[in-house]
């Protein structure tokens, strides 16, 4: 039950990521796309925002879909963790804890998991598994 477990978690999160990706890279599911995120981003003093849009985009692209696929598992956690520490850093940080007020409480959240499955390894129904 333990590897289902896992294997449910990773399909979540990492499906997730790779949906939030193309949010920020094709506008996708209501996302505005590198230009918009890009406007975005330089609104909050990161620039070039198109640069670090693709960037965000990419890392939590191939993150998610490293992460679904349990394949190179700690490096895909890492991607996962380091683009919702940034988020905490640049966005909710300074709202406090709670997503009532827009605050990091979710992207903390992603980040444990992302952080934990790293560390205890993605499980028997993994790519890693059948390669490593």
């Amino acid at each position: 039950m333990i590897n289902i477990g896992l294997l449910i978690i990773r399909l979540v999160i990492g499906l997730l990521f790779v949906g939030h990706s193309a949010q920020k890279l094709f506008g996708w599911f209501g996302g505005h796309g590198l230009k918009g995120t890009g406007g975005w981003f330089e609104s909050i003093g990161m620039k070039p925002g198109v640069t670090v849009a693709l960037f965000a985009g990419l890392a939590e692209l191939i993150g998610g879909i490293l992460f679904t696929l349990g394949l190179l598992t700690p490096l895909a956690g890492i991607m996962i963790a380091v683009t919702m520490l940034m988020a905490i850093i640049k966005v909710h940080g300074p709202n406090g804890l709670w997503a009532t007020a827009n605050g990091y409480e979710y992207n903390l959240t992603l980040m444990s998991v992302a952080i934990g499955i790293a560390l205890i390894g993605p499980g028997k129904y993994a790519l890693d598994a059948f390669l490593f």
